[in-house]
This record gives C-alpha cells, structure tokens and sequence, in this order.
C-alpha cells in the first residue's frame, strides 16, 4: 500500500490521483504549487521507476503543466524534482509570476508560507479536478 511522506502529507491538500502519481496541492497560497507524487513506495529518484512509469510520469507532469498554464496563465512554469528535504520522489509544478512574492528567487527558503483559506483551496482542488480528470 502507498505511503505518502508525513511531510508532504502535512503541507499539502489532495486533489486527485492520476494513473501513477499523486497529485497534491501545496498550502501556500502565494503560489499555484502542484506535487506529483509517484505512488511507489522506497523511490527517491526518477531512474529508481521503470522506464513505463518514467515515461508516465513525463506524460502526467505535462498534463499537470498544461492544467496550470490554462487556469493560472503564469510567466514562467518551474518544475524540479529535489528532495533535499523529503526524499520520496515528487516533483513540484510552480506556476511563476514576474510580481510575485519570490520573484526571480526560488519559491522555497526565501518567504515563509501563507496557508490558503479551506474556501480557496477548494475552488483551486475543484478546477483541477475538472481539468486532470477529464
């Protein structure tokens, strides 16, 4: 059975699964921040996943990508897989705008986070929903 990282559990909402990763939603509302989250347990690296479920991940990050280009219509889309911090393998979606917080800096380390209202997540899981599930 698939187990999230408690940290990535504890920063993020659930919007939806896809047919191999996790799609989450980072609570911080001064940026559109979406998580895909492989659903295999004990990977931390894009090669540790089959080359299918490399080539997955690929198509449903860009499905990802294009969700927030639509609803968000950003400057810029950072996309990275880190995890200097939390090892299981995720890959962060941020939707970059030329006046926002962090601005040309990364989003992480530099401002602290400012948690959405439940009312506003929802509307943004919603439109997601919409937009990764059809």
């Amino acid at each position: 059975m698939f187990e999230l990282d408690s940290r990535l559990q504890n920063d993020t909402f659930f919007v939806c699964d896809l047919t191999l990763s996790r799609v989450l939603l980072m609570n911080d509302s001064q940026f559109p921040w979406l998580i895909l989250v492989p659903m295999r347990n004990d990977v931390a690296e894009i090669i540790d996943l089959t080359e299918q479920e490399q080539q997955m991940l690929l198509s449903e990050s860009a499905k990802v990508s294009k969700a927030m280009q639509n609803l968000f219509s950003p400057y810029k889309l950072n996309v990275a897989a880190l995890g200097n911090v939390v090892r299981q393998l995720h890959v962060h979606h941020v939707a970059r705008f030329e006046n926002d917080v962090a601005w040309p800096k990364p989003v992480w380390g530099n401002q602290s986070s400012v948690a959405y209202e439940e009312s506003d997540a929802a509307e943004i899981i919603s439109k997601l929903k919409l937009k990764l599930t059809s």
